[in-house]
């Protein structure tokens, strides 16, 4: 494989590896034929040709790294060489696979699918031959390709956790003399460590569609939700965010968001950068041309946000909207983005944690206070001793259920209210510690969510607004197993469910689903698919971000560990959290600059960005913040 390091601010290029790459200050790299320790298994060097340095400019996140780019075929080489070299072109940062189609038979060359999925295995695929010779092919060759497969990504750049073992062949024949290969699986099979390498993870953007309580005063019609997909990092970064979010929400959130974009929108530029204000400018196709000025503001944002998630080390100053002409549609600039659009509604920018003292009082500290103070109201008084707690979203409103589990109690974080009856009572035993009522969360649009556990099952349960009769939430993905825990996120549209089955416990996401009428609403469920597949037991998770998870728990036969996690069940690309002993319930904010608070045998710690764990109480229960 030859290797380069370059790339143009905005967008890579995908051109040659010795051509000139930007301009600018810089340090000189040499353009070398193969880098053995960046990728093993260089099936060719070129043996001629020039060595030509290249200018290094600045430029954001991602796209400093090595450049990778396959090397044709050698004549004469053999049928599983012909293969390995083949699967290292594909990992090349090539926009079309050129190199790699030049290993394939003119029948491949019109048929294969490189994009139609991604399969991810734990290594890079073993290419052996044939163990059996086929006889009836005698001018043939077979070659098997074998691994253990942890994920695929599909060819709406969706990633989904799959743990199987992979085995595929492909064929070759000889063409001109020479073997190429003319049967082979669509798509691309890649080890883990080059799929890190080549793609990213990106969260595009669409508002949340309540439906059947689309038209209450709560529901938030700017509430952008993240929807989190796989892209190649270093291919046109920018112009391929924008094309995923064109081509609308993956299955999995489909039905519950919408996009601003009318249907059937393109661009008409496909070669999008931010200029020197770091202003990006995106012409459309005639299809947005007839939207009003609230729409294509909403459009606007939906593209603000996603290319941000992009190109993280550089701040966009202004999306403008154009037709094919380049008239301006609209603008919106990062102020008025992040004022009128923030992905996370209902979170303000609190300054406090929280937590159960020792003395039963619900107390409140900021980032760097060293002694919390009791909140105001009935819970800050220690007289409810208290098994959890939430703090609503506005911080003005505090639920908590009783230290034996049986009772919910919602009072305002005011001085001078009493406590009141209990809002909910469980239908568990008081004497079991695995039954009862759970933490409660509250979404963004003020209501509140639990669930109740008995020795047969659990009921999920909204209290609109945190007050009057339960509302039953369905769950069919259950089947059969308890919940253990929830946490919902702040748009209302998601929700993290621990789930208990058979003494193992799995965090799981799932998708809320509002049906029937405003008056009558029927809230279910669905579709709960796992966030952490490889730990076999998790003791806590809390949202982390707009699509991430700070999750507690243990691999099988492994110690207990902490670890960000994306919601589509992907390890996440942030920090290494480091090591606290004997975690029983974390808190982070979906502000992602927060520090995270746990609950572990030192008693209440805290930990701050670059920082390690401290410890803020001896004793306390049930950290969280506000949700």
């Amino acid at each position: 494989m030859d290797t380069e390091r370059g790339g143009e601010r905005g967008e890579g290029t995908g051109s040659p590896a010795r051509a000139r790459r930007g301009a600018g200050p810089a340090r000189t790299f040499v353009v070398l034929g193969c880098a053995a320790v960046l990728l093993a298994g260089c099936a060719s060097m070129p043996d001629s040709g020039d060595v030509t340095s290249v200018e290094q400019s600045p430029r954001s996140e991602g796209e400093s790294q090595v450049r990778v780019y396959g090397v044709p075929p050698q004549d004469g080489a053999q049928p599983t060489n012909i293969v390995r070299s083949f699967l290292d072109a594909t990992t090349s940062d090539e926009a079309d696979f050129r190199t790699a189609t030049q290993y394939l038979a003119k029948s491949a060359k019109r048929t294969w699918r490189p994009f139609q999925v991604t399969n991810v295995l734990q290594e890079r695929p073993k290419p052996e031959p044939k163990t059996l010779p086929n006889r009836e092919d005698s001018n043939g060759y077979t070659v098997t390709l074998s691994g253990s497969q942890v994920a695929a990504v599909d060819d709406s750049h969706a990633y989904t956790p799959e743990e199987k073992p992979y085995r595929q062949t492909i064929h070759l024949i000889k063409e001109g003399g020479q073997w190429r290969i003319d049967r082979l699986p669509d798509g691309l099979v890649l080890g883990l460590s080059d799929f890190q390498r080549i793609y990213r993870s990106v969260n595009k953007y669409y508002f949340a569609s309540y439906n059947s309580e689309s038209g209450e005063p709560k529901a938030n019609r700017n509430a952008l939700v993240a929807d989190p997909v796989y892209l190649r990092q270093r291919i046109k970064p920018i112009t391929a965010s924008v094309e995923a979010l064109l081509s609308g929400p993956t299955d999995w959130l489909n039905q519950v968001t919408t996009s601003a974009f009318p249907s059937g929108t393109r661009l008409a530029a496909h070669d999008l950068a931010l200029d020197d204000s770091n202003a990006l400018r995106v012409k459309l196709s005639k299809d947005a041309v007839n939207t009003d000025s609230t729409q294509c503001k909403q459009m606007a944002a939906q593209l603000f946000f996603t290319v941000q998630d992009m190109t993280r080390a550089s701040k966009i100053s202004e999306v403008e909207l154009e037709d094919n002409s380049g008239n301006s549609l609209c603008s919106l600039s990062q102020e008025q983005a992040e004022r009128d659009f923030a992905p996370s509604p209902g979170t303000g920018h609190s300054g406090k944690e929280y937590f159960i003292d020792g003395d039963q009082k619900v107390v409140a500290m900021s980032d760097t206070a060293t002694e919390p103070t009791p909140v105001r109201g009935p819970f800050g008084t220690g007289k409810t001793p208290l098994r959890s707690v939430a703090i609503s979203r506005g911080e003005d409103t505090a639920a908590g259920v009783s230290s034996d589990g049986r009772s919910l109690y919602v009072a305002g974080l005011e001085d001078g209210i009493e406590r009141g009856d209990p809002l909910l009572t469980s239908t568990g035993s008081a004497k079991n510690p695995d039954t009862g009522l759970t933490a409660p969360s509250w979404d963004g649009l003020g209501d509140l969510w639990i669930a109740d556990r008995d020795a047969h099952g659990s009921q999920l349960m909204r209290l609109r607004e945190g007050k009057g009769a339960p509302e039953k939430v369905s769950v069919p993905g259950l089947d059969g197993r308890r919940i253990k825990a929830i946490k919902v996120a702040a748009d209302g549209i998601r929700i993290a469910v621990l789930v208990e089955d058979k003494g193992r416990t799995t965090l799981q996401l799932g998708r809320v689903e509002r049906d029937g009428t405003s008056t009558h609403p029927a809230l279910s469920v669905q579709e709960l698919r796992p966030i952490a597949p490889q730990l076999e037991d998790v003791v806590a998770a809390s949202w982390a971000g707009r699509s991430r998870l700070v999750v507690v728990g243990r691999e099988s036969g492994g110690v207990q560990q902490m670890q960000f996690m994306e919601t589509d069940g992907s390890a996440s690309n942030a920090q290494t959290l480091p090591g606290v002993n004997g975690v029983k319930a974390v808190a982070a904010s979906e502000e992602e600059a927060r520090p995270l608070i746990a609950d572990a045998t030192e008693g209440i710690v805290r930990l701050p960005l670059d920082a390690n764990w401290k410890t803020v109480a001896k004793e306390g229960t049930a950290p969280v913040y506000p949700g």
